[in-house]
């Protein structure tokens, strides 16, 4: 099985990214949870830009990205899972809540450290919240994390097909949780129980400190709740909160050489303080 999964992997992914792409963007335009505050073609065609270049950027390195090490891993005996007798659906479904939380506390991370603020900053600065926010992380940013997977993967001897399955996941999820898509409140607070909705996403993306740094789960809502930093809703509401962040209120801020450029600028930085 695993041996299928890794020969599609491009169409894997592929599929797990252009579906729920396609999908989102009738879904917002047919059905929007707010109205968008400023220009939104120019944002998705920025924000898409910096998403294709992360990515190209990531897939000329592909030989030693996580699903690479995570095969050198199991090639060589490296890590814990690869040294110990687990059955293989108990050893994925193991690797892939690790790679979660792992998530969750690296998002911490990232708000908590000035320098990789930096570079995290470029995500929150978005004025709007839409799909497209999804794909606006800086190169370096992806880097980072990538870079964060795969020192987990090898220590830990993830296996290769939880890798990719967690990867295919979160690439789905994160464009689900930052759409700017309409829920009846009602399913919304049943779907909360068990995954990262669009509204409790939002919450994270507020003007506020003190609900900015909530709702740093990626795709279930468990870490937030077990580790005291949920927050169940805006105290704007939904539809007046404000996004992104108060030293960053230019359109400019949404500009490609601007995104790229800024985390090395003396703008950047100023930690999100409650």
């Amino acid at each position: 099985m695993d041996t299928v999964l890794l020969s599609h992997e491009q169409v894997i992914r592929s599929v797990a990214f252009f579906g729920p792409l396609t999908l989102l963007a009738f879904w917002e335009a047919a059905a929007p949870r707010r109205t968008s505050t400023w220009p939104t073609a120019g944002r998705w065609l920025d924000n898409l830009a910096l998403g294709v270049l992360s990515t190209l950027l990531l897939r000329s390195l592909s030989p030693i990205l996580t699903v690479g090490a995570a095969l050198l891993a199991s090639e060589r005996g490296w890590g814990l899972l690869n040294n110990v007798a687990l059955p293989h659906w108990l050893s994925i479904a193991v690797s892939m809540v690790i790679l979660d939380v792992i998530s969750y506390f690296a998002h911490r991370v990232f708000h908590a450290v000035a320098v990789l603020w930096r570079f995290h900053q470029v995500h929150h600065a978005d004025l709007d919240l839409d799909l497209s926010t999804g794909l606006r992380f800086h190169p370096l940013e992806s880097f980072a994390f990538t870079a964060i997977n795969i020192t987990v993967v090898l220590i830990l001897g993830l296996p290769a097909a939880a890798v990719l399955a967690f990867e295919t996941l979160v690439s789905a999820t994160n464009l689900f949780t930052h759409g700017n898509v309409r829920l009846p409140l009602a399913l919304d607070r049943v779907l909360r129980l068990f995954v990262v909705t669009p509204d409790m996403h939002r919450v994270h993306h507020s003007v506020l400190a003190v609900e900015g740094n909530t709702n740093f789960g990626n795709t279930v809502p468990l870490w937030d709740r077990l580790f005291g930093t949920y927050c169940a809703q805006p105290v704007a509401g939904h539809e007046a909160m404000t996004i992104g962040l108060p030293e960053f209120r230019d359109p400019r801020s949404g500009a490609l050489f601007w995104m790229l450029a800024h985390p090395f600028s003396r703008r950047a930085g100023g930690l999100l303080r409650s």
